[in-house]
């Protein structure tokens, strides 16, 4: 049996894509700069206006150990451990965070036992109803931990909104009709059956 796996991500991933599109648009500027320059298209000083490039690297390389006091030195180096925490911390944020998917569920359960099921024969009683559809050429269907998602492919392109609607009151009907958890049902379609396509062609 192989294992059923979800991946997750944090809301808060945006900080750090934010952070990149900040440092992409200053390196597209900067880099702007430069070909502007080397095609002379623009002066030297003109592109230190724009960019203040030539400044800042002026006043950095002109810094010598006599100009930072002990005070400085601390600020400076709570800074860089504050930053390394936040960019860490950013990265951490990016990272997919892959959890199993739920189990079998709990039915029913009493001094005997417990009646349990499978996500797969849920899959598999909403892929017998959605196909019941004489529109629909193929069904899947994933049951995941709020929703059941169902993908169909379809013959006649017309009758799409139609097809989408009746799959999902039949997946629902039967459903109720095994007795199954009434979970939210997502139908979306995911192709066009080719031979009928070159048929109506």
């Amino acid at each position: 049996m192989r294992p059923r796996v979800r991946s997750t991500a944090s809301p808060l991933r945006i900080v750090g894509r934010v952070l990149v599109l900040v440092l992409a648009g200053a390196l597209i500027w900067y880099g702007l700069m430069t070909v502007l320059v080397a095609t002379k298209l623009i002066s030297a000083d003109t592109a230190d206006q724009l960019s203040g490039f030539r400044t800042a690297f002026d006043y950095l390389a002109g810094l010598t150990p006599a100009d930072f006091s002990s005070t400085t030195r601390l600020i400076i180096a709570g800074a860089g451990v504050v930053a390394f925490l936040f960019f860490g911390w950013c990265a951490l944020k990016e990272l997919p965070r892959p959890r199993l998917a739920r189990g079998r569920l709990e039915l029913a359960a009493d001094d005997r036992g417990a009646v349990q099921v499978d996500p797969r024969a849920i899959e598999h009683v909403a892929e017998t109803a959605a196909a019941e559809n004489a529109a629909v050429t193929d069904a899947s269907v994933r049951y995941g931990d709020d929703d059941l998602a169902v993908g169909i492919s379809v013959r006649r392109p017309r009758e799409v909104a139609d097809t989408l609607h009746d799959v999902q009151a039949r997946v629902r009907r039967a459903l109720d009709e095994h007795g199954l958890p009434t979970v939210p049902v997502q139908v979306t379609l995911t192709g066009f059956d080719r031979h009928h396509r070159r048929e109506l062609q």
